[in-house]
């Protein structure tokens, strides 16, 4: 192997690209950028790019706009002769949805492979921008990005790879306040993206189940003490229960926001500020109620040494992904707290709409 990037490095290159404001470049034929990061600059820039460009957009995000989504799960919009970056910015951001609800209408397209187009909005949600994409279709993708310093991405195929592998890079003694008997393992993704822990409370017997949990990280909840969740809550009562119990493995998973990031947890918070109850909320930013892939947490246990577990959840899903991905789960053990009058309805939507044993 050379010196250069493998496809996985190359696309962790990417996300770092688009984070940036910077266009990545598709073996396809497609050069686009997140909308939510380009300059004025590089719009105008990509509109004298090959044909003319295109906002792509996920189907969540094409019917608040009334946009038609012939592509199923995603929407190519023709962008107008005269639309400016503003305009972009408003497509994809829902922030001004209310105020100025009247941007289209919108012509979208029925022709051409979507699936570039499809594979930039994944590409926007591992960067954690919101799901959208102005692109453009170039006839010689490898001069083109070699022309103007560019990110080339090995064909779409990269981006429906497995879950990246991840490798305990240390793990240490930690005393904690429920347990004096306590270890913290850190994980990294070979992908480069986010670390994930393992909290682990005393001596866990690997031949039995062991009383684990699946946290998602909440900035908000768990460091602040938001009251409009009830993460916090959990995470510390999860702690207690294995702290009490003398064992047990806690896996603090780096999916804010279910999986969207905290800036867009944010955007979500705003919107229900607005009125939009929280799945509401990720549908008009263009997400899925939940993004978040649980089997990182399979992966860590299986690490670890764990093969079955007494899930501390209330989510059907977490379940459901544990014993599809290989772990089996003896148990469910209920996990009841924080119910403020601030999460309530919160809670409720979460209940009603995810699923979630309330």
């Amino acid at each position: 192997m050379g010196l250069g990037p493998d496809d996985i490095e190359t696309l962790a290159r990417a996300r770092a690209d688009l984070r940036m404001g910077v266009p990545v470049v598709l073996a396809e034929g497609l050069v686009f950028c997140a909308v939510e990061t380009t300059t004025a600059a590089r719009f105008h820039t990509m509109r004298s790019v090959g044909q003319d460009p295109v906002l792509a957009v996920t189907v969540w995000r094409a019917r608040t706009l009334k946009a038609r989504a012939y592509d199923g799960d995603i929407a190519r919009i023709a962008v107008p002769r005269d639309a400016t970056q503003t305009l972009a910015v408003a497509v994809a951001d829902p922030a001004g949805d209310l105020s100025t609800p009247m941007k289209g209408p919108f012509r979208t397209l029925r022709d051409g492979d979507p699936a570039p187009f499809r594979a930039a909005i994944a590409l926007c949600k591992a960067a954690r921008l919101l799901p959208a994409a102005l692109g453009a279709e170039i006839s010689d993708p490898v001069a083109f990005a070699a022309e103007h310093n560019l990110t080339l991405l090995p064909g779409t195929a990269i981006l429906s790879a497995e879950l990246s592998p991840m490798e305990r890079v240390v793990h240490a003694r930690l005393p904690l306040e429920v347990s004096e008997n306590g270890r913290l393992h850190i994980f990294r993704p070979d992908d480069g993206a986010e670390e994930h822990y393992a909290i682990e409370i005393g001596t866990p017997d690997r031949q039995a189940p062991v009383l684990a949990r699946l946290h998602s990280a909440c900035f908000t909840g768990d460091l602040l003490g938001s009251l409009k969740c009830d993460c916090g809550p959990q995470l510390r009562g999860a702690l207690a229960q294995m702290g009490a119990e003398g064992a047990g493995v806690l896996l603090y998973l780096n999916q804010e926001g279910r999986g969207i990031g905290l800036a867009n947890k944010m955007r979500a918070y705003s919107l229900q500020d607005q009125g939009f109850d929280t799945v509401e909320a990720n549908h008009r930013l263009g997400f899925e109620d939940d993004e978040r892939d649980f089997r990182l947490g399979s992966d860590i246990l299986k690490s670890l040494g764990f093969s079955a577990v007494r899930l501390l959840t209330n989510n059907p899903a977490k379940i459901a992904m544990m014993e599809t991905s290989g772990i089996a789960v003896t148990e469910r053990v209920p996990l009841k707290v924080g119910e403020t009058r601030h999460n309530q309805h919160y809670l409720e939507t979460k209940a009603r709409k995810s699923g979630h044993l309330l």
